[in-house]
């Protein structure tokens, strides 16, 4: 008999994430996930393990290792992200606003997939990072959303340090666009839900395992390029 596979979902009590939680669960993963105010009243299946994070603090994330320390997890996805303020110029921003979109969508992210990641799996083991498609200069020549996008950029740049820590145990390291999706963020105009999102990611993250390398894909499996 096959041994119970193991998910770690960093940022998983609404929208995408939540929807990510709930296709692994469906498809008998083992889940843990983490909340940063709340263990989702709705749509929480049951026998997930949730843990309370604040990922922008650091000593919140290495809490978090320590209470899992001993297990190893086949995938680990770090999915966090805000979209900075609507009116997306610089001169209109606070130095306080622009922090906190680049310390959410950039520092966070990539620190706690280094604080996390001997919690992988070797061998097989995929950890996956949500970035954006509009954080690429060839798949965004318009700059459009450009202070989130360039969030993403630096995430996606970030990322590329993890490349060689990965493959030391290898595993594989994928930059992932999760689609224009239907949440908070997305908007109702978005032409993805978050179920569909989900369930192309939960494929994606289990088809690329043992493919070793450094991977930006979408949640189709379409190749971006950087």
């Amino acid at each position: 008999m096959a041994q119970q596979q193991k998910v770690l979902v960093i940022g998983a009590s609404r929208g995408i994430g939540l929807a990510v939680v709930q296709a692994f669960a469906a498809q008998g993963w083992q889940v843990t996930a983490t909340h940063r105010s709340g263990i989702p009243t709705q749509g929480n299946p049951s026998g997930v393990d949730w843990h309370a994070l604040e990922m922008t603090e650091s000593s919140s994330v290495q809490q978090l290792a320590g209470q899992l320390a001993g297990q190893t997890f086949d995938v680990i996805l770090i999915n966090a992200g805000i979209s900075g303020p609507a009116h997306q110029k610089l001169a209109q921003s606070d130095p306080q606003e622009l922090a906190q979109l680049f310390m959410t969508n950039t520092i966070a992210p990539v620190r706690s997939a280094e604080i996390l990641l001997p919690l992988l799996s070797k061998q097989k083991g995929v950890l996956a990072i949500t970035s954006s498609q509009l954080g690429s200069l060839s798949e965004n020549p318009r700059a459009d959303m450009p202070l989130y996008s360039a969030s993403k950029a630096a995430l996606n740049m970030l990322s590329r340090t993890l490349a060689e820590d990965v493959e030391a145990v290898a595993g594989t390291l994928v930059t992932l666009h999760p689609g224009w999706v239907k949440t908070d963020m997305g908007g109702e105009a978005a032409p993805l839900t978050a179920e569909e999102s989900a369930a192309g990611i939960v494929q994606q993250l289990t088809a690329w395992q043992g493919r070793g390398g450094h991977h930006y894909i979408d949640y189709a499996g379409k190749t971006l390029q950087w």
